[in-house]
This record gives C-alpha cells, structure tokens and sequence, in this order.
C-alpha cells in the first residue's frame, strides 16, 4: 500500500503536472483569443492563472516549501541580492549593445522618467508571477519530486517549462527566426534563474533580476 505518510513527495506532488498542463492549456487559449493591454496582462491575467493556481496547490497539498521562498525573514537579502545580478545583467547587456551598436558610453537619465518607473512596476509584477509558478512552484516540486536527479536536470526542467509557457507569445510576436533567437535566451536566462533559485532559494532575489533584465532588454534591444 502506498504510503500516506504527508512527507513523501511523491504522494504530496502527484497533481503537479496535471495543474501544470492545465494551467498552460489555459494560457495559451487566453494569449491566442484575447489581446489585452500589457498592464492587464500582468495584474489580472497572471493573477489569475499562475497566482489562483499557485495558491490553490498550496492549499490542497499542503505545501510548506513553496511559500517558505517569500518567507518575510528573507526579503532584505533577497532584495540585495536581485540588485546585484541584476546589475550584473545590465553590465553584460549594456557592453553587447555597445559593440552591437558602435558609440559612446552616454549617461541616460532613465530614473527621473515617469515612463521608466511605469514600465519597472510592470517589470516587478511580471517578475513575481512568473518567479511564483517557475521557480517557487515549479522548481520547488521539481526538486521535491525527483530529488534523485542531479541539479543539472531539474535546472534544465524548470527551464524548458518557463520556455514553453513564453513561447504561444513569441510566437504571436516575431517571425521563426526571432522566436528560435528568443526562446533560446528565454531558456538561457530561466537556466541562470534556476541556479540562483537553488543556491539561495530565495524568491525575492529572483523578482529582482528578473524585473531588471526585463528593464535592461526593453533599453537597449526593444
């Protein structure tokens, strides 16, 4: 008999990949039948279907895990974490548009713009629905639920899940091409996330970078 013991993972994941197809199913029918302002998108949309599920898996399995990586104790170091990869993100990035482009290094007086801080909560919002479903959730269970797996393996999961959920929108987006160049950095970047996710698991720092790679890439290359 199957044990019904609440600390074999197992047991306490084995919804996970249902609510998981269920919840992308459900996405991909609300990016391709709907097209909503980008503000709405990431309020109400991810609320909706990555928030609403995260909170209703929690609940029903009784997950302690999940909801430790926005434990409150963690919030300052995560917050000076994410500064400091994201910063790193934007060095890199800043250095590519530079031999991309040619020029100068200029000063740009982004912080006193309405528009940037508009665009940065934006950032912040996206960063934390997708760092709560990807990595709090997904990764967290990845890591629960095949445990014997080397960290290279579930990184890789965790990373070809956050790809595949960017992709219905990509698609909408660019032609074959730019959505082979861009899933492949989508993939790349969730890798980097999903490293920094397990050294520290801390859910914090992830919204951070995530929000200011976000910002570096709507700065320099869109």
């Amino acid at each position: 008999m199957p044990s019904k013991n609440p600390n074999n993972h197992s047991d306490l994941h084995l919804g996970f990949f249902p609510l998981l197809t269920l919840i992308f199913i459900m996405w991909v029918l609300y990016r391709s039948l709907f097209t909503f302002p980008v503000w709405f998108d990431e309020t109400v949309g991810k609320a909706v279907f990555f928030g609403l599920p995260v909170w209703l898996y929690i609940t029903m399995s009784g997950s302690r895990s999940i909801p430790d990586t926005f434990a409150g104790y963690k919030f300052k170091n995560g917050l000076l974490l994410g500064i400091a990869v994201g910063g790193v993100y934007g060095f890199v990035a800043s250095i590519i548009a530079l031999l991309q482009r040619g020029g100068v290094v200029e000063a740009a007086w982004l912080f006193t713009s309405a528009a940037f801080w508009k665009e940065f909560v934006l950032a912040l919002l996206t960063g934390f629905w997708e760092t709560l479903l990807f990595f709090s959730l997904a990764l967290t269970v990845i890591q629960e639920k095949f445990s014997k797996w080397s960290v290279i393996q579930q990184v890789l999961l965790a990373g070809l899940i956050f790809s595949a959920f960017h992709v219905p929108n990509t698609l909408l987006r660019y032609d074959l091409q730019a959505v082979l160049a861009q899933t492949m950095m989508l993939f790349l970047f969730a890798l980097g996330q999903g490293y920094l996710f397990v050294a520290r698991r801390n859910a914090y720092a992830l919204v951070l970078s995530h929000a200011i790679w976000g910002m570096v890439l709507l700065v320099h290359f869109w």
